[in-house]
């Protein structure tokens, strides 16, 4: 199996990030969408995953609204499902809110899609209510999950973003 890395989305990524996003979802983000998440949403944070070209194979997106991240997104290339990047994606993505001082964060999920539930589950989302009708592509509810169990900040963590005081 190939070597892959997670890092920061920069915005060289955002047109891979969008064809993904396009090749996955029914009614996708557009690349204009990606742009203004990197260059205007102060709030938004994104992680991919890349193979050894450094091409993205998956994406994860956060918004981090003082103590509280929501999951925008989460995404992997269809032929590489199945080989722990979700999981990666995610650990990455708790990892990094923690680090900008998150204490739980959400999520929506299709209620068909449980191996995305299971995953989940597994990293310690709970389900606490469901959003009836949530997707617009065809009406099907949400699960809406939360977590608490968050790992330890790393003390030495600093982006340019970063607020202090």
């Amino acid at each position: 199996m190939a070597e892959f890395t997670l890092r920061r989305m920069t915005i060289d990524d955002v047109p891979a990030v969008a064809a993904l996003e396009k090749a996955i979802f029914p009614i996708p983000w557009s690349e204009k969408s990606f742009y203004d998440e990197m260059t205007t949403n102060k709030c938004a944070r994104y992680l991919v995953v890349v193979g050894e070209d450094n091409v993205p194979v998956g994406f994860a997106g956060v918004w981090v609204v003082i103590d509280e991240g929501h999951i925008t997104n989460i995404a992997v290339r269809q032929d590489l499902r199945g080989k722990g990047l979700g999981r990666l994606l995610t650990e990455g993505l708790k990892q990094y809110a923690a680090n900008l001082g998150v204490v739980y964060m959400t999520l929506e999920v299709r209620r068909s899609n449980i191996v995305a539930q299971n995953l989940y589950k597994s990293l310690g989302f709970i389900q606490v209510g469901v959003r009836k009708k949530y997707y617009e592509d065809n009406g099907e509810d949400a699960f809406f999950m939360v977590c608490d169990k968050m790992p330890p900040a790393d003390e030495d963590f600093v982006e340019k973003e970063t607020v202090t005081e």
